[in-house]
């Protein structure tokens, strides 16, 4: 029905933003990336999710064509609703979540509030399921020498977690990995990478 929203910002709260379009103030339902990228009195260009359940009808807002996309895919996931799927958005890029469904890193989703563990594995189950050879491929690709298979770096992020580690910095300090010939020298490496953004 929309398929963006471009005007002024006249508001901006902590899950939401109105952008004035033609006279007309849109009220759009945001995750806090997209929040962080607008500012109050400037132009912006929210692409639009228009959603209609039995409990009333919502306008969500992405600034990235890549937010809006995996919005829609966890909203089809059962028993993940647009206002949980915002909250994992809020806490996590697509490139996150789509790295965790490629390794199966069920831990990428810990600390997101209102998602248990049943409901981590059955979204990485239901979403791997339909994932395209595309987005798979753009997973990939954001790992350097697109080196190590999927099942190594699952192993990897997986030992990592058991080391202590949260999830989602396990996740990226593995992609950001290149090449390997064992998952100790990924691990190990990956170890470096997490040392190198502590600041150590």
């Amino acid at each position: 029905m929309y398929a963006y929203i471009k005007g002024i910002v006249d508001e901006k709260g902590i899950d939401r933003a109105v952008v004035e379009a033609a006279g007309v103030g849109y009220e759009l339902l945001c995750p806090d990336s997209t929040l962080r990228e607008i500012t109050t009195g400037k132009e912006a260009k929210l692409l639009a999710h228009f959603n209609i359940t039995q409990d009333g009808v919502a306008l969500y807002g992405f600034y990235t064509k890549e937010e809006r996309e995996m919005f829609r895919r966890l909203i089809a996931v059962n028993r993940v609703g647009p206002k949980l799927a915002l909250s994992i958005l809020s806490k996590l890029s697509p490139q996150d979540i789509a790295m965790a469904i490629v390794t199966q890193n069920a831990a990428a989703f810990d600390r997101i509030p209102g998602l248990g563990k049943k409901t981590a594995a059955r979204l990485l189950l239901e979403l791997k399921e339909k994932v395209s050879e595309e987005e798979m491929a753009s997973s990939s690709a954001a790992i350097p020498s697109a080196g190590g298979s999927m099942d190594m770096r699952a192993e990897a992020i997986a030992a990592l977690v058991a080391l202590g580690y949260d999830g989602v910095s396990a996740g990226r300090a593995v992609s950001a990995v290149g090449e390997c010939g064992r998952v100790e020298d990924m691990i190990t490496m990956a170890l470096r990478e997490m040392g190198k953004r502590s600041g150590f």
